[in-house]
């Protein structure tokens, strides 16, 4: 048993580094999608780049998730249009379709484009996510009736619905891809090298802050506006058959799975459990919630399959749901993008393309939506 996270115990390729300047334009901090996605970006569009992480490239909160590539924000499409207005959550959603379709572009054969499954737990739910579907469907956006499920999800869930553009994705393989395409157009990676919240006025270049869940560690000033939340997970065994072709989420995305090619099933979830202890910043495992996964996990499959692994990883949550992406308030170098709420996979790279767009003086339709401002 292991508590590294299944997506980086395996060999991984390199991602190279161009050869280091005495001086860069801008400093990336956070090599996960989003510091990736922004370095690539702004040294594309000219600019010398040096993109700095305490760990690897993709060790954090990309490397450690579910593997999910969705549409759309962390909050419902119904909310999305009550708190937005119609044109705004169309937007948010045009700007994730998007991301999913460079993702597929740039990820080769870490992103498979199987569509996900949303699993309502009861009656409620399903309404909710049926009146949800009919919404994104009068709007222009890809949804299914998922028809009727096999025997072992109709034993547990009241119906679903299908997204037929989501996939499932490769974490580390596809950021570390992202990196090395980095490298190649001059960006200079910096791995193991801790940076702290002091040290940012010192950099003699503009600063982006790229961390996601780890935001208030070098933002101080941001740690009411986005949270650490941890996700735990495990992986299990490869099982003899493929039951789960997509990546599927239940109870408003507390419980998520995925099985992989080889059959292996990919799990997490069930923080609402204990939920008081799982807003931290903390990668270890607790006993609560991992009891919880491998009882969906017996549920799922019948048996509790051999646990192979098992981990955590943090993402940045915001009271609103939506990421922070922008000039940080009265820090006229330092730029941030972070706080997706669990939806870093596909907003991530969106995000860090928006940011560098806005850095270079560009037009960044749709940046407006996370502007850091917005709390006062």
């Amino acid at each position: 048993m292991t508590t590294t996270p299944y997506w980086l115990d395996r060999p991984l390729d390199p991602v190279g580094s161009a050869v280091a300047k005495p001086k860069v334009d801008v400093v990336v901090i956070g090599a996960g999608v989003t510091g990736c996605s922004c370095a690539l970006a702004l040294a594309e569009r000219g600019l010398s780049v040096r993109l700095l992480d305490t760990n690897a490239v993709a060790s954090g909160a990309s490397g450690r998730n579910g593997g999910f590539a969705l549409g759309g924000g962390a909050m419902s499409y119904l909310d999305a249009r009550s708190r937005l207005g119609t044109a705004g959550a169309r937007q948010l959603w045009q700007l994730a379709d998007l991301g999913l379709d460079r993702l597929e572009s740039l990820a080769g054969d870490a992103f498979r484009r199987v569509g996900s499954l949303r699993l309502a737990a009861d009656r409620a739910e399903l309404e909710t996510i049926e009146a949800e579907g009919e919404a994104l469907r009068e709007d222009g956006f890809a949804v299914e009736a998922a028809g009727s499920l096999p025997p072992v999800l109709a034993g547990l869930y009241a119906g679903a619905i299908r997204y037929p553009r989501d996939g499932a994705v490769d974490p580390p393989r596809w950021v570390r891809r992202l990196a090395a395409r980095a490298a190649t157009v001059g960006v200079e990676i910096v791995e193991r090298r801790p940076v702290e919240a002091d040290a940012l006025d010192a950099f003699d270049a503009v600063v982006v802050v790229a961390t996601d869940g780890l935001i208030a560690s070098l933002l101080p000033e941001l740690a009411t506006h986005v949270v650490a939340v941890r996700g735990q997970m495990l992986a299990t065994a490869p099982l003899a058959e493929l039951r789960f072709p997509h990546p599927h989420y239940a109870r408003e995305g507390f419980d998520y799975w995925q099985q992989l090619p080889d059959g292996r099933l990919l799990i997490g979830g069930c923080r609402d459990q204990d939920v008081g202890n799982e807003y931290t910043a903390s990668d270890a495992t607790t006993g609560a919630v991992q009891r919880e996964i491998e009882q969906l996990a017996t549920r799922l499959v019948g048996h509790l399959p051999p646990v192979t692994h098992r981990w955590s990883g943090a993402w940045g949550e915001t009271a609103d749901l939506l990421p922070l992406v922008g000039r940080v308030p009265g820090r006229d170098r330092i730029w941030v993008a972070g706080g997706y709420s669990g939806h870093g996979n596909v907003l991530g790279l969106v995000c860090g393309e928006l940011l560098a767009r806005a850095i270079v003086g560009e037009t960044a339709a749709g940046i407006e939506l996370f502007d850091p401002t917005r709390f006062g």
